[in-house]
């Protein structure tokens, strides 16, 4: 099954990602149960959170050449905006 690729994303606050879909769709994506991992922890500082954007293609959202959450995640656990 294919899902909608990600068209940008903003933060919300420092563990919120507000994301919109190529399909119009907006979801709000919170970050902040993946921060104990260590992969995600980084992201407790409120500037590299900040720093998210989409990446090329639109296949997940990035910070830096580490961190990143794919379309299929954001879209399968994001709650849908009104």
């Amino acid at each position: 099954m294919q899902y909608p690729k990600v068209k940008s994303v903003s933060t919300i606050d420092n563990n919120t990602l507000l994301v919109e879909f190529d399909n119009s769709e907006k979801k709000k994506y919170d970050v902040s149960p993946l921060m104990c991992k260590e992969m995600f922890a980084p992201l407790k500082n409120p500037a590299l959170f900040r720093a998210v954007k989409v990446e090329q293609g639109g296949y997940a959202v990035v910070w830096n050449a580490d961190i990143d959450l794919s379309e299929f995640e954001l879209w399968k656990h994001g709650q849908v905006m009104p």
